[in-house]
């Protein structure tokens, strides 16, 4: 029988506490029911669950929208980094806020109206005229991140959600620096999104959205995107050139961050393959590197953050972060269980 409990063996102190602090209701939530495996019916964690929406950054979030669902300018939901909708949507599903919201579904209402591509069901970072995003502005990247906000906050069965998921089923690439660049659309004109090499972010944030969906929910076609997704980071030993193994894909993976918008690092890709239960061999070099960043009291710090862009700053950069803390904790339990 396994030990369950093997994977503390690698910290150099015991955090918990600490997460389970009652001023941060998102981090004590995750912490209880993804580190301690508390159940959703367990009094503390629906107290916490509860409080999310009470307590810090959440509300202080919802209190900034605008009555028809949006933040800042209507249409520039995309382009006005990182105050506008699409990227509060994220962080909102990031920190776990309630699904049943009125606040939250009219944010989600207002990005499935004005940004995703009507015809394809991709994600743009312009509207058209006509109605719906742009054709031919739809990017990887932000159809992953969307799709992944989505399903978090509750639009799993929506068909317009289904359609964004076969998108990435059909047109996500995993091009390794190939003779020749996928054409066609959506690939033509996107050189940096798709190209000889497809863009690392495109992957990351496609893999994370598919992950999202329920293993016995999964088309043949979505296992076989999650399989060429995982083996695409798996060839690359997570954050490594995978045609040089002794280079570094890019530095910036190796200093974590949160939250991390559309840029991503070592344990946003470790959580995505731990999450679809991936332990391959390939994976040890990004699992040193985790446990190598914990100070002596097993935290993690903040070593990037776009505090000072976001509508509310969260945390502080260079100080020990509870959002780092918490996934690393979740990414060396799931790895060594």
């Amino acid at each position: 029988m396994r030990d369950l409990e093997a994977w503390k063996t690698v910290l150099k102190g015991d955090s918990t506490e600490w997460l389970l602090g009652e001023e941060n209701p998102s981090v004590r939530y995750f912490t209880l029911r993804d580190v301690l495996d508390k159940s959703e019916n367990d009094p503390k964690v629906k107290k916490s669950r509860k409080a999310i929406m009470q307590i810090g950054p959440v509300p202080k979030i919802l209190s900034k929208q605008k009555s028809d669902g949006y933040w800042g300018v209507a249409e520039n939901f995309y382009r006005g980094k990182y105050k506008s909708t699409v990227w509060q949507l994220m962080v909102l599903a990031e920190l776990g806020a309630d699904p049943d919201h009125e606040r939250v579904k009219s944010a989600c209402e207002f990005i499935l109206e004005h940004s995703q591509d009507i015809e394809s069901g991709g994600f743009s970072y312009m509207s058209a005229s006509t109605g719906g995003g742009a054709h031919g502005k739809v990017l990887p990247c932000l159809t992953g991140n969307m799709i992944w906000s989505l399903i978090k906050l509750g639009y799993l069965k929506d068909a317009r959600v289904q359609k964004g998921i076969d998108w990435i089923v059909k047109y996500q690439r995993f091009d390794d620096a190939v003779k020749e660049a996928a054409s066609g659309w959506p690939y033509d004109g996107h050189e940096r999104c798709w190209g000889r090499h497809s863009c690392h972010m495109g992957v990351v944030k496609a893999l994370k959205a598919l992950a999202e969906v329920p293993a016995d929910e999964r088309s043949e076609d979505l296992q076989r995107a999650i399989r060429k997704g995982t083996e695409y980071f798996l060839l690359h030993h997570v954050y490594k050139r995978s045609h040089d193994l002794t280079r570094v894909s890019k530095r910036e993976w190796l200093q974590f961050g949160f939250p991390l918008m559309w840029n991503t690092d070592v344990l946003e890709i470790m959580g995505i393959l731990t999450k679809l239960g991936c332990r391959d061999e390939r994976m040890q070099e990004a699992v040193d590197l985790v446990v190598s960043k914990q100070d002596r009291l097993g935290r993690w710090k903040l070593e990037r953050s776009f505090n000072g862009r976001l509508q509310v700053n969260i945390e502080q950069k260079g100080k020990p972060s509870k959002w780092v803390t918490l996934n690393a904790l979740k990414v060396l339990k799931q790895f060594c269980i």
